[in-house]
């Protein structure tokens, strides 16, 4: 192994750890919004954001199910981890493909967006199959709302982040070469 496969694999152990932390703390933050019962921030979605930016794909993707999992066995249950996975794997595919097909039109923030609304439309499907009803589908625009809001946040944070952590710059035009 050489000492820069050392260092992806040190770096995306990181990002997974951080992930994990900020998604146990956004667990016990009590989410203000009455009206949408299950809806969250997806802060920990700004790790995904982040490792799109600077690694390759398969490892970004490596890191998403890593971070689902681990979550999951730590402070999670069969049914949050099955709406969890199908979440992010919706939202990591659709942010690929707008990220790679969209690069002059749409920026971080828009492809955080889009994300945060991959991911609820990923969970009510989940919810829809469990529940042997179209019916759940109802609650889409209420979370699709606040998904993008969220997605923004999180987006509007990543590109904070790049612009002021001079390793996520570099490692983000390191990536783009």
């Amino acid at each position: 192994m050489t000492n820069d496969q050392t260092r992806q694999y040190i770096y995306i152990a990181l990002l997974c750890a951080q992930g994990i932390i900020i998604g146990l703390v956004e667990r016990a933050i009590p989410f203000p919004f009455a009206v949408a019962p299950g809806a969250k921030l997806g802060l920990a979605n700004l790790i995904t954001i982040i490792s799109l930016f600077t690694l390759p794909i398969n490892d970004c993707f490596l890191l998403m199910v890593m971070r689902t999992v681990l979550s999951a066995l730590l402070g999670g249950t069969l049914s949050t981890f099955m709406y969890s996975i199908a979440g992010a794997t919706l939202s990591f595919f659709g942010m690929v493909l707008l990220k790679q097909f969209s690069r002059r039109f749409m920026s971080m923030i828009g492809i955080s967006a889009a994300g945060g609304l991959l991911f609820n439309v990923g969970q009510l499907c989940v919810a829809s199959f469990i529940a042997q009803s179209w019916q759940v589908l109802l609650y889409l625009p209420v979370l699709a709302f606040l998904g993008i809001l969220a997605g923004i946040a999180v987006g509007v944070a990543a590109n904070f982040l790049f612009e002021h952590v001079k390793t996520l710059t570099f490692l983000k035009a390191q990536h783009e070469i």
